[in-house]
């Protein structure tokens, strides 16, 4: 279509077929419907029809308890929230410790390296002074002196006497920190809707939080929280998880809903381990670090050193809150308008598959698809005596037309308007007798002829048998001499069409005749020919019709291309 102005203000829509069948119509409003009900569902359970956003937060935690220890060659320690609460280790987490071990009384000298850390010497030549690496306590003096009863190793200049104790003491010496608690303040902002909220809900009163502790069944809701329950609650056993330390992840989820009278917007706790926790599946299992404490002893400075283990608890707030949106709700709808497709492509391929008839799916694809050929291509329909349906084909400029495969396959369409007339032209004259056949003697057959009374030809597309195997001619039949062959009967059909046409002999009489007895044919042994396609004789009939209706000079006129006549011409 050539590029116009005009092409602008014209409008295109689709062609639709409608079937009248109580089935499928039936089928079609239950698939329809079982898809609104899910898209109904969809959008209630996702919340479709909502504007999202996602949260900002804060997190901070107190925690409370104290815990009575009694530890070798220290004795009784007392341990408060200032002792076993140490800063936060990153952002939004606390630490709390369950065990220790104390090397006491470490004073700035010189003392032998601790193996394996410590190079084991004979001699002062096997050590370097002033050598150092990163597992060392010290630097090296480069004297080597005597560690223990068998051996010895090079002397540093360190804290000391060194720590030498590697492994917690079993059980934990802080494991009734389970009894700590911890109050857990989260503050929440939803910037889109200027919403704000914290997990200390308007509801709770200062009574209410002095006595309150988190359960998951009988108080969900309250953000005190026993570290026992944490781990518990973590699938972990706190004992155990005391003697090394670990990191448990204490999760906020807040899913709000702030619309109306559904308003919901409180927290869900959720509680895991997130670290590993076999030791004989890592290199350095649980959790510690090291601090001092320091003091004077005679003037002497002195410090007690603690490898302390512990629980780091870290808190990750998740949210997202929605409110309904007039514009999500337009978009969810139009994206899912294109489930509806579904129904049609089940109904077509129902259709298309044996639960119909074959002529009943030939019906519909005629009806539903428009084919439209390349005017470069030259489809063609052709029909033999010994088959029922119509043939239609690629016009081959190699390959004999008897021989090419059809592209599809069509039942034949009877022209009910010219069957009847030919009928009535038919009673007025002779009946219809089946006479003996009258083979034409060929002085050479094409081995593409089947019926015994082609001729030879040069063109591809005049090489058409009226069969598909061997057998009678279709021209020996008593129908083709009473419909095709008639000089009545194309008289009467002439003068139908041209009632003051001229009957007088001539060359212009004989080549009407021949066109009316091609249509003729056609009519009779194709019908309707399938659309774009143009219907093709055999050239056993083509020249029978030749033979029978010569000029006065009695020779044959030159063969054509092809012998195509439509009936609705």
């Amino acid at each position: 279509m050539p590029c116009k102005l005009l092409n602008l203000c014209e409008y295109e829509t689709h062609k639709l077929v409608r079937i009248q069948s109580v089935r499928l119509g039936s089928l079609k409003w239950t698939f329809n419907g079982v898809i609104l009900m899910f898209i109904c569902i969809m959008m209630l359970w996702n919340k479709e029809y909502q504007e999202h956003d996602y949260v900002v937060s804060s997190v901070t935690a107190k925690v409370k308890g104290v815990a009575l220890t009694s530890l070798p060659d220290v004795g009784d320690i007392v341990w408060d929230v200032v002792d076993y609460s140490e800063p936060s280790q990153g952002k939004n987490s606390f630490f709390v410790v369950t065990n220790v071990i104390v090397t006491k009384k470490q004073r700035q000298g010189k003392c032998p390296e601790v193996p394996p850390y410590g190079k084991v010497c004979r001699t002062d030549e096997d050590c370097v002074k002033g050598f150092w690496d990163q597992h060392s306590h010290g630097v090296q003096t480069g004297a080597c002196v005597k560690f223990d009863v068998t051996r010895k190793t090079c002397e540093v200049s360190a804290w000391c006497p060194i720590e030498t104790k590697k492994k917690p003491p079993k059980p934990a010496l802080l494991a009734s920190a389970e009894n700590f608690t911890v109050l857990i303040k989260n503050n929440i902002r939803f910037p889109n809707f200027n919403f704000m909220r914290r997990n200390i809900l308007p509801e709770m009163t200062e009574s209410y939080l002095k006595r309150c502790q988190f359960n998951r069944h009988t108080d969900p809701s309250c953000p005190i929280f026993r570290l026992g329950d944490i781990v518990k609650e973590a699938k972990e056993n706190f004992s155990e998880m005391a003697v090394e330390g670990g990191v448990i992840g204490i999760q906020i989820k807040w899913d709000c809903n702030l619309d109306g009278f559904l308003r919901n917007c409180q927290p869900k706790y959720s509680f895991r381990r997130l670290d590993e926790k076999e030791s004989n599946r890592t290199l350095y299992p649980g959790l510690n670090f090291r601090f001092a404490r320091y003091q004077t002893e005679k003037g002497v400075e002195e410090r007690t050193l603690f490898k302390a283990f512990g629980i780091r608890f870290d808190v990750m707030v998740f949210g997202k809150a929605g409110k309904f949106s007039i514009i999500q709700l337009i978009i969810f709808i139009g994206s899912t308008l294109s489930y509806y497709a579904l129904t049609t492509v089940f109904i077509d391929w129902l259709i298309g598959t044996s639960c119909y008839s074959k002529e009943a799916r030939q019906n519909y694809s005629e009806k539903k698809v428009e084919s439209v050929q390349d005017r470069q291509q030259c489809i063609l329909c052709v029909s033999f005596v010994d088959e029922n349906h119509i043939r239609v084909v690629k016009r081959s400029h190699k390959k004999s037309l008897q021989q090419v495969k059809p592209i599809s396959v069509h039942p034949c369409k009877d022209d009910t308007g010219h069957l009847s007339a030919m009928v009535g032209v038919l009673q007025k004259g002779n009946n219809i007798v089946d006479k003996p056949p009258q083979v034409l003697p060929r002085p050479s057959l094409p081995a593409w002829c089947l019926c015994g009374c082609c001729l030879p030809s040069t063109h591809p597309q005049e090489q058409l048998c009226c069969r598909q195997s061997i057998g009678r001619c279709i021209t020996t039949s008593s129908l083709f001499e009473q419909l095709v062959l008639s000089r009545p009967l194309l008289d009467a059909v002439l003068l139908y069409r041209e009632p003051l046409s001229d009957l007088t002999e001539g060359e212009q009489r004989i080549a009407a005749l021949r066109n009316c007895s091609y249509r003729q044919y056609i009519s009779w042994r194709i019908g309707a020919p399938p659309r774009e396609s143009i219907p093709v004789m055999p050239s056993c009939s083509v020249w029978r019709i030749r033979e029978e209706l010569t000029f006065s000079t009695g020779t044959l006129s030159s063969p054509v291309d092809i012998v195509s006549i439509h009936p609705t011409v």
